[in-house]
């Protein structure tokens, strides 16, 4: 195990070391209210998430899909990257196992991961025999690391379920070392329909029960399977002032991209499924980007793109620190 004071190097506020979690000695976990709820949910969301058997099947996508947001040809090609960095931080890591595999991708590195959620004691359980894996429960708008020290900065898949992400993505910009690279991903913008859609039942589903929010996951689930099953395809016309692309669209992801989240993965099955709708619609903090938001935040900090990626589901980038 690495020992105490390397680690209290990369903090800006002492701290204690218990096996693989870092703990900060204070107490400043008192966050808005939108960002309690999402915290909540996403403690309730992983906990299940834990147990669904198959499971796996959402590591394997996700070890697919890391290379190809961040410019990575592949496992590989990441291993090489990662290997030339002392300090790697995963932040929103919800379950741990992106950042299982960086360490052990790059076991001469230090990796911390970092959750606000109650999926960080699972994960320093489930991954506790990893030498170089610390975890660390904490705001990853403000995670206490000392500014200019994290030689690789990833926040996957996260930063739009933060209180604020402009500011998330200053302090984790902030904490990136010269010459660092900062990676990120940023929910995109849909067709205005979807939008809309979004917005109302984000407000309509803060007044239901925790229950009642799966069982309506489970309904979206079950009308992106039936659509699907459908297996019909349709020609859409260019409607610009919707924002909605020409093209032969499947009949489920039309639906998907344009108007309604109604998630389905036949290769991850139902519960999955499930719990990717219920990921979207549950928190309260879900904010979505246009490219030019994205290129206002890198402009912002004074980073230079080293990679952009662009796709119907998002924008992700890695950003190097001047």
């Amino acid at each position: 195990m690495i020992s105490t004071d390397i680690l209290q190097s990369f903090f800006s506020v002492p701290i204690s070391v218990n096996e693989n979690r870092i703990n900060l000695l204070f107490d400043d976990l008192d966050h808005p209210k939108n960002q309690v709820q999402t915290k909540e949910t996403f403690s309730d969301k992983w906990k299940i998430v834990n147990r669904i058997e198959g499971v796996e099947k959402l590591y394997d996508f996700q070890f697919e899909w890391f290379p190809k947001l961040y410019g990575f040809s592949d496992e590989a090609e990441l291993a090489t990257y990662l290997r030339t960095k002392r300090l790697i931080i995963d932040t929103g890591c919800g379950l741990g196992y992106k950042a299982a595999w960086f360490a052990e991708l790059a076991p001469d590195a230090i990796v911390i991961a970092i959750d606000l959620s109650d999926a960080v004691e699972i994960a320093s359980e489930k991954f506790r025999d990893i030498a170089n894996l610390y975890f660390l429960k904490a705001d990853i708008a403000d995670t206490k690391i000392a500014p200019g020290t994290v030689d690789f900065t990833v926040c996957d898949q996260v930063i739009m379920h933060t209180e604020s992400p402009e500011r998330t993505f200053r302090h984790l910009s902030q904490i990136t070392a010269n010459n660092g690279e900062f990676a990120c991903y940023f929910y995109r913008k849909k067709a205005l329909p979807r939008e809309l859609i979004d917005d109302y039942f984000r407000t309509q589903t803060h007044h239901i029960s925790d229950e009642q929010m799966w069982e309506f996951s489970s309904q979206l689930t079950e009308l992106g399977k039936r659509l699907s099953d459908l297996k019909i395809s349709i020609d859409i016309p260019e409607i610009p002032l919707l924002n909605i692309k020409a093209g032969t669209y499947d009949i489920q992801r039309f639906i998907y991209w344009n108007f309604l989240k109604c998630y389905w993965n036949p290769d991850w099955g139902f519960d999955l499924s499930k719990s990717t709708n219920y990921d979207w619609y549950a928190p309260s903090n879900a904010k979505r980007f246009s490219k030019e938001e994205v290129m206002n935040l890198v402009r912002t900090e004074d980073m230079d793109v080293a990679y952009f990626h662009e796709e119907e589901a998002c924008y992700s980038g890695r950003f190097k620190k001047k």
